[in-house]
């Protein structure tokens, strides 16, 4: 039997008197109940714990304050004491105390529990975002709510170009701002790679990348342009009669660019006017030698956010269909195919192309009077000059015409884009970052003229090329993979492309061979930079086909394995023997016959019929 002592009772009520009034205060947790939460709290809320957390806000009486109150407690009370000894009497208390305790602390730590959950969902935003323009995507009810201001982050890679000014989102009918997580890919890592399965398939594999959903990629879409590194103004060079005046290549459609051009084209100035093709004719498209209808030139005039383009010239590619895209883009994102006038009568004898000018969600351009006799030459005109055929587009995602898209534009552009605060993304090449090693794996697999390609590296040499080493860090690579281009138009990456044609236009039509030398060039002369990212970033939103000539030689498929299957073996006469599973029936006459094969003759008794 257990006996409590009325001192030690009444130290025991003392205790969880104090106890429950700090527990009433807020005193027991030691926080701060303020309109902007505590850090505390978060980080305790965050782990999972809401209360009987010891803090050191419960101050503790000394010992000797203790005995004293409990001897004059002793002498008021004592009769209280003899009926508290009592052992019923006190469990019964004592269980009765508690149960107050619990209820006050547990009122308490939710009601400031819900205070901080408050608070931290009204700064819980996603930056990205700036005062939306006139010009911008709007939706229905859209406004700005808020007016908290997250300062920019800075990116530690040397040659990055100025960062924007940052707010939060706006309200949108599709995303609350309780719902918005701080960062969706803020604990995102790459998986390690799975084990091998198909030893006999060799090559790159795509990548996992984490992209923000859809509805907030859309609203991440900055409504001002980025800033252009020193250039503000870009003209291009239009001569109706180009003459060639020094021994080099070059086209008539590019204008002849002399050497001492060239080298001006990399002297950065606030404005400036360059070669860019389109020499001729009034505007690009019209009497230009890329020439388009009417019809399709007011289609390139007009405004878009964004758009998506590709090409097929000489009947070289498949059209593959995009996947995976959301409504939104597919009413305000124009897919666009460009393509010669071989693919447009191969097309419409295929009865893939009609009067509509569309195949599924692609709007098909049919160019005439093309500059090149080379297909893929022709093809660098769309894809290194589209801020010259669409001069109203704020962003654009180019895809060779080889490649079926699979994921939704604005969430590439986010990912790639905004995200990093870069105006160009490009992907690097999947196993080769040096220039030299990319020549010599063009020259070994026949891609062009091997001795165009030793001139092109001869003229970058003299110019101070140099093999890829550890000492351009941060650049990463030389070489890239340049099947997709993720571009805003403004006057420093409208300079790059132009530039970068050029250098198609006078050398080989490989772009991998001239990239890093444009790049380096106007990299050395401003603070500007290209997002490279991983090739295998790149096979996650696009999948890549076959060319046409490799699918039409390839072998047919082997028609599948036919089965026969024997009848069975009618009754007969004989006495059967049981033979082991596994094992031929032996048709041997005597023990003594060598033969195993007995010729049957149609008629005699020993014949058998299957």
């Amino acid at each position: 039997m257990i006996w409590i002592t009325p001192r030690s009772f009444l130290i025991e009520f003392e205790f969880g008197a104090l106890f429950l009034i700090g527990t009433m205060t807020g005193g027991s947790l030691g926080l701060r109940t303020g309109s902007y939460g505590s850090l505390q709290q978060l980080q305790l809320i965050q782990n999972g714990f809401s209360h009987n957390v010891p803090t050191p806000g419960l101050t503790r009486k000394s010992s000797k304050l203790l005995l004293s109150s409990s001897r004059e407690k002793e002498r008021v009370l004592p009769f209280v004491c003899r009926f508290l000894g009592r052992k019923r009497v006190t469990m019964l208390l004592l269980v009765v105390l508690a149960l107050l305790v619990f209820v006050f602390n547990s009122f308490t730590v939710n009601k400031e529990s819900s205070n901080v959950i408050i608070t931290q969902h009204s700064e819980n935003v996603i930056p990205y975002r700036k005062d939306r323009s006139s010009s911008s995507i709007t939706f229905a009810g859209m406004e700005d709510k808020h007016d908290i201001k997250i300062p920019s982050t800075e990116n530690t890679v040397k040659g990055n170009v100025k960062h924007r000014t940052l707010i939060p989102y706006p309200s949108h009918p599709l995303i609350q701002p309780s719902t918005v997580v701080r960062d969706h890919c803020e604990n995102f890592a790459f998986p390690p790679p799975p084990p091998p399965t198909d030893r006999k398939r060799y090559g790159p594999r795509p990548c996992p990348v984490c992209y923000l959903p859809v509805e907030q990629a859309i609203a991440s879409m900055p409504s001002f342009s980025s800033e252009s590194s020193v250039l503000r103004n870009l003209t291009y060079v239009y001569d109706e009669n180009p003459i060639r005046i020094e021994s080099h290549r070059g086209s008539e459609f590019g204008g002849f660019p002399t050497l001492k051009q060239r080298n001006d084209s990399y002297d950065i100035k606030e404005s400036m006017m360059v070669h860019c093709g389109f020499v001729k004719g009034s505007k690009p498209g019209h009497q230009s030698g890329f020439d388009v209808d009417e019809a399709d030139l007011m289609e390139l005039e007009m405004f878009h956010d964004i758009i998506v383009a590709s090409a097929v010239f000489g009947n070289y590619d498949i059209i593959q269909q995009p996947k995976n895209i959301s409504e939104f883009s597919r009413k305000n994102v124009p897919f666009y195919m460009f393509i010669d006038e071989e693919t447009e009568a191969y097309m419409k004898n295929s009865s893939v192309l009609g009067n509509s000018k569309r195949v599924g969600l692609w709007r098909i351009i049919v160019v005439r009077n093309v500059p090149y006799s080379d297909a893929r030459r022709n093809g660098k005109i769309p894809k290194l000059l589209l801020h010259r055929l669409f001069p109203n587009v704020r962003y654009s995602l180019w895809i060779d015409g080889k490649l079926e898209l699979v994921v939704d534009p604005y969430q590439i552009l986010e990912r790639f884009l905004w995200r990093q605060n870069a105006n160009f993304a490009i992907s690097r090449h999947y196993k080769r970052y040096d220039v030299f090693e990319e020549a010599e794996a063009n020259k070994a697999a026949g891609k062009y003229d091997n001795s165009t390609i030793n001139e092109q590296i001869d003229f970058y040499i003299k110019e101070g090329l140099q093999p890829y080493s550890e000492a351009k860090f941060p650049i990463t690579s030389d070489v890239p993979e340049g099947c997709v281009i993720i571009k805003e138009h403004i006057p420093i990456t409208n300079l790059f492309t132009c530039n970068w044609f050029n250098e198609v236009d006078r050398f080989t039509s490989r772009d991998q061979l001239s990239f890093s030398t444009v790049r380096d060039k106007i990299m050395g002369k401003v603070n500007w930079s290209i997002n490279m990212f991983l090739d295998c970033e790149r096979r996650n939103f696009v999948i890549q086909a076959y060319h046409r000539e490799l699918l039409e030689h390839m072998p047919p498929p082997r028609p599948p394995r036919a089965i026969i299957r024997l009848p069975l073996p009618l009754p007969q006469s004989t006495k059967s023997v049981k033979t082991p599973t596994g094992k031929k029936i032996s048709l041997k006459r005597g023990r003594g016959d060598k033969k195993r094969h007995r010729k049957v003759v149609g008629g005699s008794r020993d014949s058998k019929s299957f």
